[in-house]
């Protein structure tokens, strides 16, 4: 008899639990939806005032446009870390017209032992970082066969794993402080596969796969003033995609850098966890999932996707 009510009372629970994670499933779809539709001036932002910001590859492209974004918030420091001596140290030039006090430093990514270094510099001349912006990227554009070996490791250890690194260093000051926020900006190429880009997909998968583990490890810390925010652009007319084509403008445009970068900071300010542009990213990815193989490569036939790299050239050197 005890076993049958014990039995009772299990099933009565199995079936409260599930009836109570549909309705909060149901919920967060909802809350989501709503903040997607609203205006992003409605939505509560977080200051950042006085706060230390540190972006890789800041030394151009959508890196230098974030690091002048934060400065107008009133940042105390932002950190630029860039192979590109000369692109660091234009992008500091160009915050001097702000509050924030702006600190240049060559660091090449691909080497642990360089990020480390930089760190313990940044460390003793700011303090704790309270924004990571994992910005860095490179691509080679190529096809398997055609890719040099040393490039496709150098993509992944750019695109991927220096963001083991770097979060290493600056993350236990984060849950210490239970305050901060690691921004990975990744790709829908790190979400879906395409022609000439291999390496470069694969590196963007991995960012995306460290990403939302990272968030998943912080919130079993039940650290939730740390954030993590994910970010999947399409391509973007910063030069580095020089060449490439969209066959669906509408749903799939080139984006505009400068709005690129004012949707990074939206999130950031909103603690947003993940960033899709265009918002058809969103719906493509969702599909990507839903469908069969073959219907998926279908739509992506259709919308030109496998030959957006076909006049691909990329970032001149001079650049």
């Amino acid at each position: 008899m005890a076993d049958q009510e014990e039995g009772c009372f299990c099933t009565k629970q199995a079936i409260f639990n599930f009836v109570k994670v549909m309705a909060m499933t149901l919920y967060y779809i909802i809350t989501a939806s709503i903040k997607a539709i609203l205006p992003s001036g409605i939505l509560p932002k977080k200051s950042v005032k006085g706060q230390n910001v540190l972006i890789t590859g800041g030394g151009s492209g959508i890196g230098r446009l974030m690091a002048q974004e934060f400065a107008k918030l009133g940042v105390a420091n932002v950190v630029i870390w860039d192979v590109n001596t000369k692109g660091a140290n234009e992008t500091v030039d160009l915050l001097k017209s702000t509050e924030a006090k702006g600190h240049a430093h060559t660091v090449d990514i691909s080497k642990k032992e360089a990020i480390y270094e930089a760190a313990a510099k940044v460390k003793k001349e700011i303090g704790p970082i309270d924004i990571l912006i994992n910005n860095a990227g490179i691509v080679t554009g190529k096809k398997l066969f055609e890719c040099d070996d040393d490039m496709m490791e150098l993509t992944m250890a750019v695109n991927t794993t220096s963001h083991f690194f770097t979060t290493k260093t600056f993350l236990p000051h984060m849950l210490e402080s239970n305050r901060g926020h690691i921004v990975t900006i990744a790709s829908l190429a790190g979400k879906s596969g395409i022609t000439g880009l291999v390496d470069y997909c694969a590196s963007k998968f991995g960012a995306v796969g460290f990403s939302e583990s990272l968030g998943d490890e912080i919130r079993s810390l039940k650290k939730d003033g740390v954030h993590v925010t994910t970010v999947c652009p399409y391509y973007i007319d910063t030069g580095m995609f020089t060449g490439v084509k969209t066959f669906s403008p509408n749903l799939l445009p080139i984006l505009e850098p400068n709005y690129v970068v004012s949707k990074i900071v939206e999130a950031v300010l909103t603690d947003a966890e993940y960033l899709m542009l265009p918002r058809f990213g969103y719906i493509s990815v969702a599909l990507s999932g839903f469908l069969p193989t073959k219907a998926a490569r279908l739509l992506a036939e259709y919308f030109g996707i496998n030959k957006t790299m076909s006049a691909f050239t990329g970032r001149k050197k001079e650049d």
